[in-house]
């Protein structure tokens, strides 16, 4: 097997139908992401990945901080040039690789923090470079002319954005020609399409590369109720997964596990072959190898428009799933 390829966008840029998401292969100061993490495991799974042709990699200098981007740096060491490499800025990382919790995309902070990425990943250059999240302090246009230096310098072949609304894309793109937008997106979080930020992209040819496409790991159905859930796992905190919220949207996995085994594939892999049949690139993370075989074989499940129609008539648009992240995470999302 090995997976098709796709555009990403319309400005050349050529990736698997399904990338690999890295975050929960390291912390985030300190907190573990989706369970604990195994280094040599991790790595392992990077590599079987390359086999099967997922050569996209999306990382950012928030894990760990710096030190997931340092894993992928061990990963493909000997062999850059086999992947596509993703990486993200604008959580302000100072120098004593510390978060500040703040935002930061200012011309002279997207500098530093690329540089830094290309040390860390030992690399020379970054095949895609997202801005993670918006600076309200920061016109987009200041952002957006940095990242676009970084192209011209030959640092930086791509730029996205992520988690940001239609007029900010808008703005950003008549800068610096956008490839992608990166935005969290699953059949339990599509406030992406209701707020038309997915006909922008469309009218733009801008790609689309949905994050958490399985949920953050809900649709697996390895999650049974929210005492399932590492003691530090920062599932914990999201209000979707919380209380009454957590079992009404148990209910709804329910019949998407019944449509799965129907087809006689898994919850996972239906739900990340929808959303590469939108036209889609999603990035499904995991630290294992059977999961990453799993899903990049979901790209090769066919889905009719009768099927499509019926799995996204289980959760139909509107559908209140709960919040995809406390309140403060929420004011940093669709702006």
């Amino acid at each position: 097997m090995s997976i098709k390829k796709v555009n990403l966008g319309q400005q050349g840029l050529q990736v698997p139908a399904v990338g690999l998401g890295c975050m929960g292969m390291t912390t985030i100061a300190g907190n573990d992401i989706y369970g604990k993490a195994d280094e040599k495991e991790a790595i392992a799974t990077i590599h079987r990945s390359l086999e099967l042709g997922g050569n996209l990699l999306d990382t950012a200098d928030l894990y760990g901080p710096l030190i997931n981007e340092r894993l992928v740096a061990k990963a493909i060491a000997g062999n850059r040039d086999s992947y596509t490499i993703a990486t993200k800025f604008a959580w302000e990382i100072d120098d004593n690789e510390q978060i500040t919790w703040r935002i930061n995309g200012k011309a002279d902070y997207v500098k530093k923090a690329a540089e830094r990425s290309l040390k860390n990943l030992n690399t020379d250059y970054i095949d895609l470079y997202y801005m993670h999240r918006l600076d309200p302090e920061t016109p987009i246009e200041e952002t957006v002319d940095a990242m676009a230096a970084l192209v011209k310098e030959g640092k930086v072949r791509y730029i996205g954005l992520s988690e940001v609304a239609s007029e900010t894309i808008r703005r950003a793109h008549a800068v610096h020609p956008i490839t992608a937008l990166q935005s969290e997106y699953s059949l339990f979080e599509r406030s992406v399409e209701e707020a038309g930020i997915i006909d922008t992209l469309k009218e733009l040819g801008i790609g689309f590369v949905p994050y958490s496409p399985l949920g953050r790991g809900f649709i697996s159905g390895d999650i049974k109720s929210p005492d399932d859930f590492p003691e530090n796992d920062f599932r914990r905190t999201i209000p979707r997964f919380q209380g009454e919220q957590f079992y009404k949207n148990l209910d709804l996995l329910d019949a998407i596990q019944k449509m799965a085994a129907e087809k006689g594939v898994t919850p996972s892999q239906l739900a990340i072959a929808w959303s590469v049949n939108k036209g889609f690139v999603p990035i499904p993370g995991t630290k294992r190898i059977k999961y990453v075989e799993q899903n990049l074989a979901a790209a090769d499940v066919t889905i009719s428009p009768e099927e499509m129609q019926r799995l996204e008539s289980i959760i139909p648009l509107g559908t209140d799933t709960g919040q995809r992240y406390d309140d403060w995470g929420m004011t940093l999302v669709n702006l």
